[in-house]
């Protein structure tokens, strides 16, 4: 590989699914980064290898028991080393929007009524709804954080009254899933701090692309998904220490009661642990350093630098296009290779289509339960949203396909 250890030709090698054809031999082109990445060799080979040299449940004797309990440590300290955390902080579940929902239910004991409880109208409502079925629980009220509907960031304006010395929880998403925005959350978790709030932060749409550090964030908790960045369907929490070992999760009463085994309810998936194990050692690959962290942090600045690329090339060419409404912050704003636009004229489902059936590429529409945006930009009467988001495994060659794909759509309804 190149500088970095990134060369885009090599890193397509590394998923199957870029070489497989359809029906007419047309090759896919996924732009469905934010909805979910496809699976890296090195997770699928983990999996199988798991699989197929003996599947065990935890705590036996034998070997294959022995080689899971093993397992589930090592891809606790590959997130751990991932996310800057103590493996004993790390909780493996079904996915992000469970975990959340169970550690909600979890913090009734650490609110009461009157409290309150901050999320942002720029989430995903996997960071929202949790919270406000939290605030239903006790009695607390839930304030959210307005969107600037100019700038596309959050607007922070009135951010000393929002986040006040009645705030118990401050919930904050890194980038959103919708704009790319990357709001400031380190900047809010200070804030939060200074009057003993508990905070979160939605990681999901960030980990697949910017070198992400439970540290320094001063998060309290974090929560991501292994199937965003290039790996299983599997939900990750983050949980600081001493704030874990409080947490009043239900369980078995037999079941481990320490921490962070305690989240963990039911037998995991194993295999999917296996496979985590397997794509953070693809990003890994990607960079170089003296210990596992700086390889990641390196892999993933080599990630990012591929996709500015990417990201300048269909910026330019969609803000070029007096049809397209695009939705993304200023260029001083830090934002990931998420694309949310519209189409005069074009409903938002009919153009996928084209795009998928013209094409091949995967392309998709809607709100993305980015649900709040929707309504604060009333956008549902024309299908919501298109969404183009970017993975390392995209090229210059597939945005040119892209502009072609668009400039032919636009064409045929001229002629309508």
């Amino acid at each position: 590989m190149t500088k970095n250890n990134f060369s885009v030709e090599e890193v397509r090698a590394q998923f199957p699914a870029l070489r497989f054809q359809n029906k007419d031999q047309v090759f896919p082109i996924y732009f469905d980064g934010p909805g979910g990445t496809q699976m890296v060799q090195g997770c699928i080979d983990r999996m199988l290898e798991y699989i197929e040299t003996g599947m065990a449940n935890l705590h036996g004797t034998f070997s294959t028991s022995i080689k899971t309990d093993a397992l589930l440590e090592e891809a606790k300290q590959a997130v751990a080393d991932l996310l800057n955390c103590s493996p004993r902080e790390v909780a493996f579940g079904q996915n992000m929007t469970s975990l959340a929902f169970q550690v909600a239910s979890s913090l009734k004991p650490s609110l009461q009524k009157g409290d309150e409880i901050v999320v942002t109208q720029l989430d995903h409502r996997a960071n929202v709804d949790p919270w406000i079925f939290l605030a239903k629980e006790t009695g607390a009220v839930v304030r959210f954080i307005p969107v600037d509907k100019e700038k596309l960031v959050l607007d922070l304006t009135n951010i000393n009254s929002i986040i006040n010395e009645k705030t118990k929880v401050v919930a904050i998403g890194l980038s959103s899933n919708l704009t790319g925005t990357i709001s400031d959350a380190k900047k809010l978790f200070e804030a939060a701090k200074k009057v003993n709030a508990i905070t979160i932060a939605d990681a999901v749409h960030a980990v697949p692309h910017l070198s992400v550090d439970f540290q320094e964030l001063q998060s309290d908790i974090l929560f991501c998904s292994a199937y965003k960045f290039f790996g299983p369907h599997l939900g990750i929490a983050a949980i600081k220490k001493a704030l874990f070992e409080q947490l009043e999760i239900p369980k078995l009463q037999p079941a481990p009661s320490e921490i962070p085994y305690k989240l963990e309810t039911g037998t995991q998936n194993h295999e999917a642990i296996a496979g985590l194990c397997g794509t953070i050692s693809f990003i890994e690959s990607l960079g170089t350093g003296e210990n596992r962290r700086q390889r990641l942090q390196a892999g993933m600045k080599a990630i990012e630098a591929h996709e500015e690329e990417l990201m300048a090339s269909l910026q330019n060419f969609l803000r070029s296009i007096p049809e397209v409404t695009l939705y993304r912050a200023s260029e001083e704003i830090k934002k990931t290779p998420t694309f949310a636009f519209r189409i005069k004229g074009i409903h938002s489902r009919e153009a996928t289509e084209f795009f998928a059936e013209k094409y091949n590429l995967c392309i998709a529409d809607g709100h993305f339960y980015a649900s709040t945006m929707a309504e604060v930009f009333p956008v549902m009467d024309t299908g919501g949203w298109i969404r183009i988001g970017f993975a390392p495994y995209n090229t210059l060659e597939e945005i040119e396909i892209f502009k072609k794909a668009l400039k032919d759509l636009l064409l045929m309804k001229s002629r309508e």
